[in-house]
């Protein structure tokens, strides 16, 4: 299929930008890589008539670290971040999450943000803010709002901006006690939509934050006590009968909850043993 008849306008400023969307409202949609929007509004999964253009805005190119977090601006693509200098050492989750993300193609106009908007339940770069506990800014004419990862994502292709908004940032925490992580993935290719991902980070040698992507119908990231096995195979088996998970054509929910009991130690043990 292809997509429906749209208008493209590339505005000069982020605050033209801005003023587009407040006047185009639910009608427009932000296009930074266009790695997700695209495949969908050739599914006519979306059916915008104006696209705004904010690939090429260099002040929305920066990635910087400062307050306690790594900010990623909207327009900065996969690969950028990925092969950005400081990055296992300012945020190693990421590093370590980010070469699971599509393929080098795919990563080289596939943006950091563009994914967090996309919201798809089993993405890498979502499951990594929520894991970490990150945040994202939005910017509307009203000015800017700051949304925690919790808040952000709120179902399957679902997310808390509003009409008007436009992501202008990413946050990812910086903090020394989310240096010890690890992150493991299972798909039918590497590259491919995850059928479950796992993230952890060994907060304190009793305490781990697991991230689960593919499971529900958004990245869910939980403490796990880890004072014992017996402690981790309770709290996992726990979770996989409340997350519940649902059947597609990649896997069943049976599959997915499985993975997640017996995948879910290894990554949490190997979170506990990463050098700090």
């Amino acid at each position: 299929m292809k997509p429906r008849a749209f208008d493209y306008v590339r505005p000069d400023t982020i605050a033209e930008a801005v003023d587009q969307l407040a006047q185009y409202g639910e009608d427009a949609r932000i296009l930074a890589g266009g790695q997700s929007l695209m495949a969908i509004m050739n599914l006519r999964m979306a059916e915008p008539k104006v696209l705004i253009d904010i690939g090429g805005h260099r002040d929305l190119k920066g990635i910087k670290v400062g307050g306690g977090f790594l900010e990623v601006g909207a327009s900065v693509t996969q690969n950028e971040l990925l092969n950005w200098p400081d990055l296992a050492k300012v945020c190693p989750l990421l590093s370590i999450a980010m070469p699971w993300v599509g393929h080098f193609q795919t990563r080289n106009r596939g943006t950091v943000c563009g994914s967090l908007s996309h919201a798809d339940p089993s993405s890498e770069i979502p499951l990594s803010l929520a894991t970490l506990g990150g945040e994202v800014v939005l910017r509307s004419k009203r000015g800017d709002r700051v949304v925690v990862a919790d808040e952000f994502q709120t179902g399957m292709l679902s997310t808390a901006r509003e009409a008007d908004e436009m992501m202008i940032a990413a946050r990812f925490p910086t903090a020394d006690n989310l240096k010890r992580v690890a992150f493991r993935e299972v798909a039918r290719r590497h590259g491919d939509f995850a059928i479950l991902a796992l993230a952890a980070v060994a907060e304190s040698d009793t305490s781990v934050r697991l991230g689960i992507g593919g499971l529900a119908d958004r990245p869910i990231a939980t403490r796990i006590d880890t004072s014992s096995k017996g402690a981790i195979a309770d709290a996992l088996g726990t979770l996989a009968w409340e997350l519940e998970g649902s059947d597609d054509i990649h896997a069943t929910a049976r599959y997915r909850r499985d993975l997640l009991r017996r995948l879910g130690p290894i990554v949490i043990e190997e979170a506990i043993a990463c050098a700090a």
